[in-house]
């Protein structure tokens, strides 16, 4: 795809550091094609955040997804805050409207749609959040509204504690994992492109419920993660359908249009099989 860029074209993209993984760009592009729009989404290799909001206004950018490390950092910055992006505490999706900035977070709509894909009802559903960042944050939050029982593991037992208390969650170090789990969500960046053979060092005691495990990464599709949960005979879920959701919640928050999501679906799919040939 070829995009041409004239004076009228508006421009979106993602920050973060590093994006090597990121698929934002191909899925974005691709909807805005499908419905005609002009505008172009690019990557912004980004450390710090601290100046993000002022270059959004000031380079007339209109709409900014916000990725590892800076979904909870970037808070502080922006000039409003959406009242679901306040609770969580976290924001991955920015929109430029002028005169002010707004922080949105859209991984908590996205995970608990990939969630409801194969488990209908998540009340009373005992869910384990592997990992203690902005995405847990958010995925904990969602599911503590839909009535699920939330316990969070982490490697850095400070942060993940603290994660817990916010969430009046059980906490758990990852050498002392208890309990029976309905559903496992993955949400560090362990096994993320191009590391892909990584992942948390929990036990495998965890599987022996069989448990429906979802992994927030989608680049790779199905992660090492994945692969032992399915050896193990466990459903999963991969990162592709949360990616795709919180997207096209994003597309809208910047268009105000329907976003395409079956196109945005099987261009993510298509680019993930085509990379893995």
């Amino acid at each position: 795809m070829l995009v041409k860029i004239n004076p009228e074209t508006k421009v979106f993209g993602i920050i973060g550091f590093p994006l090597s993984h990121s698929l934002s760009p191909v899925m974005h592009n691709r909807a805005f094609e499908e419905l005609g729009i002009n505008a172009v989404y690019l990557y912004f290799p980004c450390r710090e955040v601290g100046g993000v909001v002022a270059g959004m206004k000031s380079l007339s950018i209109k709409g900014l997804s916000v990725t590892i490390p800076h979904k909870e950092k970037i808070c502080r910055y922006v000039d409003e805050l959406d009242p679901i992006a306040k609770s969580i505490g976290a924001i991955n999706t920015l929109v430029n409207k002028g005169e002010k900035v707004i922080g949105y977070n859209t991984d908590a709509y996205g995970a608990v749609m990939a969630l409801k894909s194969r488990i209908e009802d998540l009340r009373a559903k005992k869910v384990l959040i592997i990992g203690a960042g902005g995405a847990s944050r958010a995925i904990g939050f969602a599911l503590k509204e839909e009535g699920a029982e939330i316990s969070i593991t982490n490697r850095t037992e400070q942060r993940g504690i603290a994660l817990a208390k916010e969430l009046k969650a059980q906490f758990y170090p990852f050498s002392d994992i208890r309990g029976d789990f309905d559903i496992i969500i993955q949400t560090t960046p362990l096994g993320m492109y191009p590391e892909i053979e990584k992942m948390p060092s929990v036990p495998d005691s965890i599987f022996e419920k069989k448990p429906v495990v979802m992994d927030i990464i989608y680049n790779p599709m199905e992660t090492a993660f994945l692969k032992l949960a399915k050896k193990k005979g466990c459903e999963t879920i991969s990162g592709v359908d949360m990616f795709v959701y919180q997207g096209a919640k994003q597309f809208e928050l910047w268009t105000g249009k329907q976003a395409p999501v079956s196109i945005m679906r099987e261009t993510v799919i298509s680019f993930l099989k085509g990379k893995n040939r």
